[in-house]
């Protein structure tokens, strides 16, 4: 029984048996049939039958027919369809435009399909199971890091589960490698490149608990040194995080590591790459130009938002300049390259209930895809945008044309709409978080302001009255229905958009973990690479999960 269908229509499935996916174009010349059993789902979801199926809707797409050279994949990380839309219109009204008129870079990409983002335990999933399906073209659960589905805290079990991603079979193919991203380098979508654990929290030793370093985990910092020291790689990283690689002492002044072990691994990182360089401030980082391999780490958390970077000597780059200094850099391999560019601050904006940032840092991650598409080209190099998963941003009423995005909702009178109570109200809210109205430990009653600590609430008599409130000020909190400390993902679908060798693929509703397949296929060197280990079938397509030797 086949679980996909290429060229002709597939019948009816019963419930609970359907495959993932189901193309209904006419199929390209190029596509290949790959079988694919039917299945209960979802008992029967093992991850050899989520790196088939994956591999067969990419196929049945074409992706085989793509010769790219070289891949990025840039991650907005929590950018939903609706963070787009808001982020084009307030794009566009930076540059004095009415806005939505306006288009990001991305958006002028030729390939766009869906992505559906559900984790195998969860409707609305995280970062970290996402991230995982799209590196290693398996699913997975809430909070795995290159492992399979399995249990969150089980070391022992995670251990003879681990997925192989794209970054790690490039290195193992001969190609350049590189990582950028404005979150800690542990971070669960960084982190899904290069290490194994079940659970994303699982960053220095200091978060892993003991009864799993017994059972033989190691943190995630530790095993990015342990990647580097196998891998030769990544020739060029550029993130946040430097508390997860340093020790519990003042290393330097106002410098201080999380990590209870005492190793210093960006002194190992040295000690590995003497011809490396180490940065960790703008000036630094403009210095390493020309320099194989570098290693940033511009704060000890996370970088700082855009609206917030400190754009002197001692402060960090953008993600635009991190985009082209990585590109300049990996661009020198004879062999092609693979780069992952994250725009993570996306996501941290939205839990905090603050759509300024929110749509700030998606405006900056526009700037470098459109530094990514200036600096290649769509002969030899796939270009792929897309998010990890949702958010529960809204953006509503009938503002009128050109309304300030971030103001009260004003339709065709001179003063703001007004809600059944008579109050104005906002074209931008929240399902959830620290936005909503009623006083809370940290803020009082009324509208709130970044950064709301919310851990307790009181009930809010009614909406707050804006009529005099700067929704449009950077630190302005939208309101929120539900309160929460932290607003929450959401389960809707997000969006892929493409260029280049292989792009024509993404087209459609596909499952998440299908992007890595494309990737893979549309890459000869990927490829070939698992062909050479016998993971390929007789068409040519990887169909065979490969096998990762827990360490």
């Amino acid at each position: 029984m086949l679980g996909v269908c290429v060229a002709t229509a597939c019948a009816t499935q019963p419930a609970g048996t359907a495959a993932p996916d189901r193309p209904v174009a006419a199929a390209p010349a190029t596509a290949i049939h790959v079988d694919v059993p039917k299945i209960q789902r979802p008992g029967g979801e093992t991850p050899q039958w989520w790196y088939r199926s994956g591999a067969a809707h990419a196929a049945a797409n074409g992706a085989t027919a793509g010769r790219a050279k070289n891949v990025i994949l840039f991650v907005g990380d929590g950018m939903s369809l609706t963070t787009v839309a808001a982020a084009r219109i307030y794009a566009g009204q930076q540059t004095g435009g009415s806005g939505e008129e306006n288009l990001l870079s991305w958006e002028h990409f030729p390939a766009t399909a869906f992505s559906r983002t559900y984790n195998t335990n969860a409707q609305t999933p995280d970062s970290a199971g996402t991230m995982t399906a799209m590196a290693s073209g398996v699913k997975s659960h809430i909070g795995a890091i290159g492992v399979s589905a399995g249990a969150m805290d089980d070391c022992a079990e995670s251990r003879g589960k681990r997925v192989q991603s794209w970054l790690a079979l490039a290195a193992d193919a001969g190609m350049a490698t590189g990582i950028v991203t404005t979150a800690r380098l542990t971070h669960a979508t960084p982190a899904a490149l290069y290490a194994h654990v079940p659970n994303r929290n699982w960053e220095s030793d200091a978060s892993t608990p003991d009864a799993a370093k017994a059972a033989g985990c190691t943190d995630i910092a530790s095993q990015f040194i342990d990647f580097v020291r196998d891998t030769g790689g990544p020739q060029v990283v550029l993130a946040g995080g430097a508390r997860e690689f340093l020790p519990d002492e003042d290393v330097l002044p106002g410098v201080r590591g999380r990590r209870r072990d005492g190793r210093n691994l960006v002194g190992e990182w040295q000690a590995l790459n003497p011809e490396g360089a180490f940065v960790h401030t703008t000036a630094q980082f403009e210095a390493a130009r020309g320099a194989s391999p570098v290693l940033g780490l511009f704060e000890l958390s996370h970088m700082q938002y855009e609206h917030d970077r400190d754009r002197g000597a001692e402060g960090e780059p953008d993600i635009e300049a991190m985009t082209r200094f990585a590109i300049e850099s990996l661009s020198n391999s004879e062999d092609g390259y693979v780069l992952l560019v994250e725009g993570a601050r996306i996501d941290h904006a939205n839990h905090e209930g603050n759509a300024y940032r929110a749509l700030d840092e998606t405006a900056a991650m526009s700037r470098a895809v459109q530094a990514a598409v200036e600096m290649t080209s769509a002969e030899d190099t796939l270009i792929v945008v897309t998010a990890d998963h949702s958010h529960v941003l809204s953006f509503s009423g009938y503002p009128r044309r050109g309304n300030p995005i971030l103001g009260k909702v004003r339709e065709y009178g001179d003063g703001p709409a007004r809600d059944a109570l008579g109050l104005p109200y906002t074209t931008l809210s929240y399902a959830n978080g620290p936005g909503y109205a009623g006083a809370s430990n940290d803020q009082p009653a009324g509208p709130k302001r970044h950064e709301h600590a919310l851990k307790r609430a009181q009930p809010a008599a009614g909406r707050p009255d804006l009529t005099d409130v700067d929704t449009t000020h950077p630190d302005y909190l939208q309101e929120a229905l539900v309160p929460l400390g932290s607003e929450t993902h959401g389960g809707d679908d997000v969006g892929i958009w493409a260029r280049g060798p292989g792009s024509a693929a993404f087209r459609g509703t596909l499952e998440q973990n299908v992007i890595y397949h494309v990737i893979v296929q549309a890459t000869p060197k990927l490829r070939e690479r698992l062909c050479a280990t016998g993971g390929c079938d007789a068409s040519g397509v990887p169909v065979g999960l490969p096998e990762v030797p827990a360490r």
